[in-house]
This record gives structure tokens, sequence and C-alpha cells, in this order.
């Protein structure tokens, strides 16, 4: 899960590299907003969301490039 390292690596690694750029220049921003503490919200936030959105579209991958008669495992 490299979201969880660096918020849009995840979405770059998935192939969306606009999405990934988005969430990286957001990051940055929001980081930097830390200074007048609305960043300390909106990182979080941003940063769970960015986790939660690489997860699902990885799982939308691995189910659109599963073999044929091959069945999705759930990871659980």
């Amino acid at each position: 899960m490299l979201s969880f390292l660096i918020p849009g690596l995840g979405q770059m690694y998935n192939g969306e590299i606009g999405k990934g750029i988005l969430f990286l220049i957001l990051a940055f921003v929001f980081a930097a907003l830390m200074i007048v503490l609305i960043g300390f919200i909106l990182y979080p936030i941003l940063w769970l969301y960015g986790i939660y959105d690489a997860y699902n579209t990885a799982k939308k991958i691995n189910q659109r490039n599963a073999y044929p008669g091959q069945q999705y495992q759930r990871g659980y």
C-alpha cells in the first residue's frame, strides 16, 4: 500500500498518474496549511481517502485482469 507511505503514490502505481499527482500536490498544500491548523484536519482526511481509493482501484484492476474461470480472492 504505497499510499500509506506517500499520498498519491498508490494512485500512480495503479496507472492513475493525474490523480496521483493531484493527491501529491494536495498533500503538500495541506501540510503547509498545518501552520494555520486547518491542515491538521485536511491532511489526515486526504491521506485516508488516498489509501481507500488506491485499494479499491487496485481491486477493480485485479478483477478486470483475472483469467476466465479464475475467481478473485477476497484477501481475508
